[in-house]
C-alpha cells in the first residue's frame, strides 16, 4: 500500500485532473442517478470507490473525501486521524511521532499539493470533523448530493 500511496502523491496533478473528469461525468449523469436513488446506489458506488481509492491512496473510506485538498494524501491515514494539518509532533526527517517509520501524512499532503500546483490553497481549507455515520458510504455520491439540483 505504501508504494501505491507514494506513487499517488508523486502523480497528484494527473490524478486530480482524472478526478475532475470523473466528477464532471457523474454530474452529467446526476439526473439519472437521482431518479434511481442515491440510497440504492450507495453500496455499489462505495465498493467501487473503496477498491480504487483503497489501492491508490490507502483510503479509509470515511465518506467525506478530502484528497483533492490534501495533495492526494488521505488524512485518515494519520494515526491521530487529523484532518487539518500536522499535530506538531512531526520529526525533523518528516516522520510521524506515533509511527516513526511512517512519513507524516501531512508531509506527503504538502508534497502532493506542490505537484498539483496548489501548494497552499487546498491545505488552507479547514475541514469539518469526520461524521462517522458516513464511514463506508460513497463520498462521490455525497459530493453529488451536496450540489444544488439542476434542472435539465
Amino acid at each position: 500500500m505504501k508504494a501505491a500511496r507514494d506513487w499517488s502523491v508523486r502523480h497528484a496533478k494527473g490524478l486530480h485532473k482524472l478526478y475532475e473528469v470523473l466528477a464532471w461525468t457523474l454530474h452529467l449523469f446526476d439526473p439519472v442517478l437521482r431518479r434511481i436513488g442515491y440510497e440504492r446506489l450507495d453500496k455499489p458506488f462505495a465498493r467501487v470507490e473503496g477498491l480504487i481509492k483503497g489501492f491508490l491512496f490507502d483510503s479509509q473510506s470515511c465518506g467525506q473525501c478530502t484528497l483533492g485538498s490534501t495533495g492526494m494524501a488521505c488524512p485518515m491515514n494519520c494515526p491521530k486521524t487529523l484532518r487539518n494539518g500536522p499535530c506538531g509532533g512531526v520529526r525533523q526527517n518528516g516522520g510521524c511521532e506515533i509511527k516513526p517509520e511512517m512519513t507524516c501524512v501531512w508531509v506527503k499532503a504538502w508534497e502532493g499539493s506542490q505537484q498539483m500546483g496548489e501548494a497552499e490553497s487546498g491545505l488552507q481549507v479547514i475541514q469539518l470533523p469526520v461524521d462517522t455515520r458516513l464511514k463506508g458510504h460513497s463520498s462521490w455520491l455525497e459530493a453529488l448530493k451536496a450540489r444544488p439540483e439542476t434542472s435539465a
